[in-house]
């Protein structure tokens, strides 16, 4: 995940946790689902974006929330299965 794609994730995931009354910092490796910050329907659009975004197949994957609690886990998981 190159640094632009990355700030955009950042952007998102910070307006979903307005969203949900949180206007709080959050580091790159500080969980926001387990944490309760973020809850399961912000996962599902979570996973959307990362599918129109980065190309990612979900349903090749065996979820797990721990792929996608930070941004490190997300930037990770995005390595590891973005097409090309």
């Amino acid at each position: 995940m190159d640094a632009s794609a990355k700030q955009d994730l950042r952007d998102m995931l910070g307006k979903m946790l307005q969203g949900h009354g949180d206007a709080g910092p959050f580091a790159d490796g500080e969980s926001l689902f387990a944490s309760g910050r973020l809850d399961s329907f912000s996962m599902v659009t979570l996973a959307m974006h990362l599918e129109e975004t980065f190309g990612l197949d979900f349903s090749d994957v065996e979820f797990d929330v721990s792929l996608v609690d930070s941004v490190d886990d997300i930037e990770a998981l995005v390595d590891r299965q973005a097409p090309g």
